[in-house]
Order: structure tokens, then sequence, then C-alpha cells
């Protein structure tokens, strides 16, 4: 007599089941940004490093752990996931340009911009008029 298989719970394996052991470690800001971009799309750890051409556990640490990435890695990434690099590193207004110290023109001008109207348009009419001789004389 050979034994029988009784499947108590009916329900087919759909796939959408998850494999492996469950991390303890919570993601990194960026990890985040690339688990969501993934789950977007809908893709697996597994296709989507395959794409890029590292093993499943070497993108689960990108997702997980934090990393320096090459800037190509970088661009693939965000190739691969639809999205931009921006994005994925959190600036999507994108990257802050830091200069120098203020000059003293721009800080006489934040001044300016504190006072009146009527007191910020006698100082622009005095600048507009400076300005427009000095680019007759040049």
């Amino acid at each position: 007599m050979q034994a029988k298989t009784i499947n108590i719970f009916n329900v087919p394996y759909d796939g959408l089941m998850q494999q492996g052991r469950p991390t303890k470690r919570a993601r990194t800001d960026f990890g985040q940004r690339v688990f969501e971009a993934r789950q977007r799309l809908g893709f697996s750890q597994a296709e989507i490093a395959k794409e890029l051409g590292i093993t499943q556990s070497a993108f689960a640490a990108w997702e997980r752990t934090p990393v320096a990435l090459k800037p190509e890695q970088l661009r693939t990434l965000a190739d691969v996931l639809n999205t931009s690099i921006e994005e994925l590193i959190g600036t999507k207004g994108g990257l802050k340009r830091y200069g120098g110290p203020t000059g003293k023109a721009r800080r006489l001008f934040e001044q300016v911009s504190k006072l009146p109207r009527s007191q910020q348009q006698h100082v622009l009419t005095v600048v507009e008029a400076f300005v427009q001789n000095k680019a007759v004389r040049s």
C-alpha cells in the first residue's frame, strides 16, 4: 500500500511566499528606498541581483547595511529600478551645492529685502541706475 498525501490547506503555492529566514536588521534609509523601488516593480532580490551582475546576498546587503557603491553601480542600480540616482540617495531636489561664504552684496540685499516695500523700491532705483550706467560704459 502506498502512502497518500493529503493537503488540508487546499491552497496552491503561488510563488509569493517568502523564502529564507527574515532578518532582524533594520534597513538603512538608502536600503529602504532601494527596497521600495524594487517592490514597486515587483522584482525579487535575486532578479535585481542578476540584472546587476552580483549575488542575491550582495544585493540583500545593499538593502540592509550601509554600503559605499561606485558611481557606475549606482547608475546601473537606478536604471534597473527605473528611478533616478537622486531618488535613491534621497536628494530629490538635486544635490546641494555649497559655495563659500556669502558676499557682502548678497548680505546687504538680504537686509534690504526686510525693509518696507517703499524703501526697497528706492534702493532698487539707485542700484538699477548704477548697474545700467556701468553696462553702458563697458
